[in-house]
């Protein structure tokens, strides 16, 4: 009876185990891995390979958690001390709008809480397995002990592997051993047990990152069961704030401490005019809870997540919320070109070789070659690769058949400091060492060159070709530990193979829409110069005469030189991945907010260094992506623009809801505050603040997030990184939109008192509320007017302002409600007045917004 497969929980020293004994003790199969019904059974015993989370607050924690405010539990604490010695049907119906508030409170926060798992999820890891016999990519979580795992350059580690098969294969280990240089790793066993972790060099860590070659590996461990699962309960912890809920949080504290002196004020005050001590008191206490802005970071918090959510839809991924309210400010997008800017469907164009020998030609378009078949039969692999199997199968040269002939017994993997590849395949009694690359790489190692291979190379090239260079030379014996400079010389040219990939068709709409916008595009490609111009050019990137600088010519430049011609270069080419860093950083010197596209290993600095790293999410490596703030999930330049405009709507949308939140409250003090100086008496209850509270910040303020972008918002220059979200005039909108709110309660109250109506209380409660749903459809738009943006733009809003019409028109006129908020039915002189002066702030800022239109007070941030 076959033995289970060792248990990940009993620690193994399986760096001493040859690859056989591994592989038999796991009961796995090299070529065929696992089967998927004995990988669902070994899923089942082991569990899924995740490390533990930091715990997640449950519903009712989140819930309980609603009322951890310290003036909330004072005004409950409060209320129930009404209840007891006075009035129990007031301190009942403020203990249900506190309930209300809560309930809406946690709502919000459990859809941003679902929002943001679900990107989490999306974001999750993959892996590529061997199972059934054929290589599928599948979840990182589904893997088991005994599955085999293909790595390769860029890929993320994603168990404890015993390494079966290496091709110059090199891990960098720095997240779990602190080695800071990538580590070679090798097949063979090691002598005892006790091997430091940092030494076993032939295993792959979880968590380790693939910098170089390829490999095969056997899961030998998951979950908590691996080295990195060890150190697993020092990880995690609370998602850091982002920079506008750091900004907001201090300035609620700030404005809380003024909010809490003018209560006191208004406390004192009241007391001091003959009014009931615990009335004042529960007074004082409301308006405290109301106008407190401390929801605000919670609020920034549940805007960047659901529209983080809504971004997914349009194919961009966000990694880090910060990104969201950063992607305005953006004023470079420093783009690759490959399957970025163009479709990524390459086709070979145009092929040229010396010679008449077309077999040897397109045979090593075959062999040097690494795309595979999925499990339906179909090719699959890098386009480029894919491309260039199709061109050798037309011409009869098939890898897979071609391949049981000559095997390839070694390889030296594409990187990017060489810029080619090389294979060695059996050929009779020797071997055939078969490289490609690009041909400034690849020419100057060939024995002899045709004269026209340069003319040949142009005409390509100029033709917006990507061009490949193929070579050959013939070997007595296997290189063992040759290095690739010693192998890749003395070659024979063989010829040039032209590959096509032509420009996405929205790209150039969204290059356009860049520039009105204020950001420049600029293309960064390693291809060739001439290349990289045709496309650029039609793209529409680069104008004619336009500069394109190459890697070579940027490697000459001193840092003073390329910082004073940074801004001009909308073109490089033939540049390293190393060299992104420095163009990031020149950009960056000058003031500019960059963008960054990548997709290899080595892009991760680079993606690092800038302030918005892009990483690709078809192409993209692991460690592109891990290093990255935003994934394409369609790797299109033109979603990078989508991404950007949704950014700039988001962070709008913010604005609004501070400025309508901030107008509110202070309309809301000034009404209470100003009364007794202007002799007249409190002109609210507790309980009518907190029902403003509630229907007015409640489901409008929420409809706020569901306001589409405005128009022109990408016909304006991006937002300057640190600039307040005040700026703009909005402190002074705040004040005096406030003062107006507070003064036509005040209005209404010195009227209605003079003219002697009873309904005094429910006239000023009416207007209070009624005003600031004047005010939120009016702030829609910094710009422009509500009736040239239609009303039912926002459909949500206004269904929101009508529900909290209704309610209000409720507590008038339900008989019911008017004990338990202290209301009357209004005549309708009395409503209608209601309703004319409830509408005085409405007018006003949209007179407020045609000042804006005519220039007089200021353009605004639209």
């Amino acid at each position: 009876m076959a033995t289970e497969p060792t248990a990940p929980e009993v620690r193994r020293a399986w760096h001493g185990l040859a690859v056989d004994a591994t592989v038999h003790e796991l009961r796995s199969d090299p070529v065929r891995g696992l089967s998927t019904a004995e990988a669902a059974r070994r899923l089942q015993q082991h569990g899924p390979n995740r490390l533990p989370e930091a715990k997640r607050r449950g519903p009712w924690l989140m819930f309980l958690g609603q009322f951890g405010d310290f003036m909330i539990l004072v005004l409950i604490a409060a209320a129930v001390i009404s209840g007891l010695v006075g009035e129990p049907t007031d301190a009942s119906a403020i203990l249900v709008i506190v309930l209300l508030n809560a309930v809406i409170g946690f709502i919000q926060e459990y859809r941003a809480e679902r929002a943001m798992s679900a990107l989490k999820r999306m974001a999750a890891p993959l892996a590529r397995v061997r199972r059934d016999g054929h290589t599928h990519t599948l979840d990182a979580a589904d893997l088991v002990p005994g599955d085999m795992v293909v790595l390769e350059a860029g890929d993320l580690v994603p168990a404890d592997l015993r390494l079966i098969e290496t091709a110059a294969l090199r891990c960098d280990e720095a997240a779990l051993t602190g080695e800071s240089h990538p580590v070679d790793k090798q097949m063979a066993a090691m002598a005892g047990p006790s091997v430091p972790l940092a030494e076993r060099n032939n295993m792959a860590y979880k968590g380790t990152l693939v910098s170089h070659g390829r490999g095969l590996g056997l899961v030998v461990a998951t979950g908590t069961a691996t080295e990195l699962g060890r150190i697993a309960g020092l990880l995690g912890g609370d998602e850091p704030l982002t920079p506008l809920q750091k900004r907001l949080a201090d300035f609620g504290r700030r404005l809380a401490w003024a909010v809490l002196g003018l209560c006191a004020i208004l406390f004192a005050v009241g007391v001091a005019r003959g009014g009931d001590v615990t009335l004042m008191f529960l007074t004082a206490v409301s308006l405290a809870v109301a106008a407190i802005p401390e929801a605000l970071p919670a609020v920034v918090t549940i805007s960047l997540a659901l529209g983080a959510r809504r971004m997914v839809k349009q194919q961009a991924l966000i990694r880090r919320l910060p990104a969201v309210e950063t992607l305005g400010s953006v004023t470079y997008i420093c783009s690759d070109k490959t399957g970025t800017l163009t479709q990524n469907k390459m086709r070979v164009a145009r092929a040229w070789r010396p010679t008449a020998d077309a077999t040897a030609f397109y045979r090593i378009l075959a062999l040097n070659n690494d795309c595979s078949l999925d499990a339906q039969g179909g090719v699959q692999g890098d386009p480029t690769e894919v491309a260039l199997y199709q061109a050798a199968l037309a011409q009869g040269q098939d890898k897979f058949e071609l391949s049981r002939d000559f095997p390839r017994v070694a390889e030296m993997p594409f990187d990017a400091e060489r810029k080619c590849m090389s294979t060695v395949h059996r050929v009779g009694e020797g071997y055939g060492f078969y490289v490609k690359g690009a041909p400034e790489t690849v020419l100057p190692q060939c024995r002899e060159l045709p004269a026209e291979v340069e003319t040949v190379l142009e005409e390509m090239a100029a033709a917006g070709l990507r061009v490949l260079a193929f070579a050959r030379r013939y070997l007595v014996a296997l290189p063992t530990s040759a290095e690739a400079s010693e192998l890749e010389r003395e070659l024979e040219f063989i010829g040039l193979a032209g590959l096509q990939d032509p420009p996405r068709p929205e790209a150039r709409q969204a290059v356009l829409e860049c520039r009105a916008a204020g950001i420049t595009p600029v293309m960064i490609t390693g291809d060739h110069p001439m290349t990289a111009r045709a496309i650029a050019h039609e793209l529409g990137i680069l104008e004619a005469g336009g500069e394109v600088m190459t890697g070579p010519e940027l490697a000459q430049c001193s840092q003073a030189e390329f910082d004073r011609h940074v801004a001009t270069i909308r073109v490089y080419a033939r540049v390293d991945p190393a060299q992104k860093i420095r163009i990031v950083e020149a950009l960056q010197r000058r003031g500019e907010f960059v963008a960054m596209t990548g997709d290899g290993v080595n892009d991760a600095p680079a993606l690092k260094a800038a302030d918005i790293g892009v990483a690709m999410g078809k192409i993209g490596t692991d460690v592109a992506r891990e290093a990255a703030s935003l994934v394409l999930l369609d790797d299109n330049f033109a979603t990078i623009v989508a991404a950007v405009r949704q950014g700039r709507r988001i962070y709008d949308n913010i604005r609004k809801f501070v400025k309508y939140s901030m107008t509110s409250n202070s309309g809301e003090i000034w009404t209470l505050f100003l009364a007794p100086f202007l002799g007249l008496p409190i002109p609210l209850l507790p309980i009518h603040i907190l029902w403003v509270n509630l229907v007015t910040d409640g489901l409008p303020g929420l409809a706020l997030a569901a306001e589409p972008a405005e128009k022109g918002i990408m016909q304006r220059p991006p937002r300057q990184p640190k600039e307040s979200i005040f700026a703009h005039g909005m402190w002074l909108h705040v004040i005096w939109v406030g003062l107006l709110m507070g003064g036509a309660s005040l209005f209404t109250q010195a009227w209605a008192l003079t003219h002697g109506s009873a309904h005094w209380q429910s006239m000023v409660f009416t207007v209070l509320t009624l005003s600031q749903m004047g005010n939120v459809l009016a702030i829609r738009s910094e710009r422009e007017s509500l009736f040239r943006q239609g009303m039912l733009s926002n459909r949500p809003l206004v269904l929101a302002v009508s529900v909290t019409f209704a309610l209000q028109m409720a507590v008038l006129y339900v008989p019911a409600f008017n004990p338990i908020f202290k209301t009357a039915p209004l005549n309708a002189a009395e409503l209608g007045f209601c309703l004319v002066l409830s509408s005085v702030v409405f007018v006003a800022v949209e007179l407020e917004k045609w000042g804006r239109r005519q220039g007089w007070l200021g353009r605004g941030p639209a």
